[in-house]
Order: structure tokens, then sequence, then C-alpha cells
């Protein structure tokens, strides 16, 4: 409880707190655990489950949250078969893509360096 008052990477703040205390409304939960509010002036925030990423937010739930759409996501909505489930950013971790790597021999380029 005393991280959270102090630091703001411990899920949230004490004026975040007394904001969704007095004033939010629950309208949802997404696959992650993220909680999200409205409050009646129309604010949206979310409230993250586990460490603060922004990335973690689903699809669905940043279009609510960026006010792209009215409604709140459901998850009963149907998806089509190219549509892939959310993955968070992996940069800086072992799962990150990575291009193969092309070897300097074997480089055919279409011009010559001017420097030499």
């Amino acid at each position: 409880m005393i991280k959270q008052v102090f630091t703001w990477w411990n899920r949230q703040t004490v004026g975040t707190f007394l904001k969704t205390l007095f004033y939010g409304k629950f309208v949802g939960k997404d696959d992650y655990g993220n909680k999200y509010y409205r409050s009646k002036k129309g604010e949206r925030w979310v409230i993250y489950s586990n460490i603060i990423e922004s990335t973690k937010i689903t699809n669905e739930w940043y279009l609510w949250m960026h006010h792209t759409i009215k409604d709140v996501p459901n998850k009963n909505t149907d998806k089509y078969l190219w549509q892939k489930d959310h993955r968070e950013n992996l940069s800086g971790t072992k799962e990150a893509y990575t291009p193969k790597r092309i070897k300097k021999n074997n480089i055919n380029k279409k011009y010559d360096t001017w420097k030499k």
C-alpha cells in the first residue's frame, strides 16, 4: 500500500485511486485483467492488473479508450479468421523479432560506394 502512495508505476497513484473511487464507473475487464472505468464527463481510463505497459491493452479496448468506438467491447464479438489475438510489444525481450542476418560478403549491391 505504501508503494502505491508514492509511486505511479505500482498500478495507480493516490489521485487515480480517489478519482476511481468517487467518479469512476467500472465498465469492463480485458483478457490481461486490466480494469476499465468511465466518468460521467466521458473520461476513460485503465488500471493495469500487473505491470504498467500500454501495449497490454487489447485492440478492442484501445479503440474504446481513444473514443474511436462508443460501445464497450464485448467478448462475444465474432472475429474474422484473419484476426489474431493481441500480443504485447516484445521489444527488448528474448521473444523480440530479429530479421535473419545477412553476411557482408553475400550482399549484392546495385551501386558502388564513393568511399573506397
